[in-house]
């Protein structure tokens, strides 16, 4: 089993916790990880572009010249891909880009996405996160004393002040057990872990 430092809100070590292998000690598929990623996108995709093709636009009934004796190439339409005003020629129409990946593929791809943070020493375990008020100075302090410039926070628990502390801190995310993704994992500088969301982690996943 992988051991890490637990720290407090103020930056010291408080202990060591042992982490899971299960989850935290994989082996690290990194395809399962891009296509984790790839799906959450395009399932984020509206897929509401649309252009016109050449029977949608406007106008061009009329053959523009006769076919020979001009001199010009042989049109059929003013509204011919190849003309100014013309429809495009595969255009894009409204669609659905999501697709599914097995439960079992996504819980792969999480466990290895959160192994990688662990290689990379890219994963922090605090002991709690509490406020008395929500101050998003107070938050950034705590990111200061963690080392930590752009990271995710992970939660065991809905806590509305450490969650609106953190919002108006472009660089910090934070998420709770329950909606944690391989994406934002990825994107995260640095996982930060509190001791609860661990313990829920590893139940859920181990």
């Amino acid at each position: 089993m992988a051991k890490v430092s637990v720290y407090n809100m103020e930056g010291k070590e408080v202990g060591k916790i042992d982490l899971n292998d299960a989850v935290f000690g994989v082996e690290i598929n990194e395809h399962l990880v891009h296509l984790a990623v790839v799906q959450q996108l395009a399932n984020n995709r509206q897929g509401t572009q649309k252009a016109k093709t050449r029977s949608e636009v406007s106008g061009g009934g009329r053959k523009p010249w006769r076919q020979k004796g001009t001199g010009h190439a042989r049109q059929g339409s003013t509204r011919a891909p190849q003309w100014t005003g013309g429809g495009v020629v595969f255009a894009p129409v409204p669609r659905d880009y999501s697709f599914k990946l097995n439960k079992k593929e996504k819980r792969a791809a999480l466990k290895s996405a959160l192994t990688s943070k662990v290689n990379d020493n890219k994963l922090i375990v605090v002991d709690e996160l509490k406020f008395d008020e929500i101050k998003t100075k107070k938050f950034q302090t705590v990111m200061n004393n963690l080392n930590v410039a752009k990271g995710l926070v992970v939660l065991a628990e809905n806590d509305e002040k450490v969650v609106l502390s953190a919002r108006n801190i472009p660089t910090v995310q934070t998420t709770l057990t329950g909606t944690l993704n391989v994406y934002d994992v990825m994107k995260a500088g640095t996982v930060v872990l509190t001791k609860d969301a661990v313990t829920k982690i590893e139940e859920v996943y181990a």
